[in-house]
């Protein structure tokens, strides 16, 4: 690896930290969104901001080309409390980059500086900073304020982070590689009661559980067993003492798919 393919890599390294010690929720990227502005500004890039709220795009043309591509980051963080231990772990209580955005967003702001530097293209590069990828559909946001009316993209690439492969490699395939990402809530409303009387109750939590062993049939029976679906239930909440039966439960779920048809 030659000295400047060192020193860039570093640079990408020292933002992602940054990054990661300052996590922000979707569409509340302010401060994110005033690093990455004001990278592209020191690298000679034309910025636009506001779209979709706090969304980045950063535009840097060469040459006489008439083509145009986007290259794609997003930029949120999640509402975890981060337990990492690390030197660069989150400053801001309750938030974290558990989903690797921050590296997203310093790869691409690593890729600007390369591409400012070289400027080994024809044409026009609209680098698309994007907020709100977790639950609040910042994509469709941007697209809603013009995105692609204002900054037209004869194609659009992105990528996202997989630990599970090997440092220096990417993956790729044909056709739709990152499943649709669907959140559901259910709450039940029962009768709460004494633990030691349930039959003067309707207990909730025992209907949760039925419900949550239930929907382990939604892939292995009702799903075509070629075309891959997800459906976790990552969190259950009900009651709070041993002895009583609650009135309500809530379980949040989590659905992936390939296939928009129900």
């Amino acid at each position: 690896m030659t000295m400047q393919r060192v020193n860039e890599m570093s640079d990408v390294v020292a933002m992602r930290r940054y990054l990661h010690q300052h996590p922000e929720l979707g569409l509340s990227e302010f401060k994110t969104s005033d690093f990455v502005a004001e990278r592209l500004s020191e690298l000679g890039y034309e910025v636009t901001r506001g779209l979709g709220k706090t969304g980045v795009v950063g535009t840097l043309k060469c040459g006489n080309g008439s083509g145009s591509i986007g290259i794609r980051a997003d930029m949120d963080a999640l509402p975890i409390e981060e337990e990492t231990g690390a030197e660069h772990a989150s400053l801001t209580k309750g938030l974290m980059h558990a989903c690797g955005h921050d590296g997203h967003t310093a790869m691409l702001l690593g890729a600007a500086k390369i591409l400012a530097e070289r400027r080994n293209f024809d044409g026009t590069i609209h680098l698309i900073f994007q907020p709100a990828e977790e639950n609040f559909g910042g994509a469709k946001l941007m697209i809603d304020d013009g995105l692609f009316e204002k900054f037209p993209c004869d194609a659009v690439f992105g990528l996202h982070n997989d630990p599970a492969l090997d440092f220096g490699k990417i993956g790729i395939k044909e056709g739709p590689m990152m499943a649709a990402v669907d959140e559901c809530r259910i709450v039940i409303n029962g009768h709460g009661g004494h633990g030691a009387e349930p039959q003067a109750a309707s207990d909730p939590i025992v209907c949760g559980a039925s419900i949550i062993m239930a929907l382990q049939t939604v892939a292995s029976r009702n799903i075509h067993p070629l075309d891959p679906v997800v459906v976790t239930v990552g969190a259950f909440h009900a009651g709070m003492a041993s002895n009583v039966i609650p009135e309500r439960a809530e379980m949040l779920l989590t659905i992936r798919s390939f296939d928009p048809a129900p």
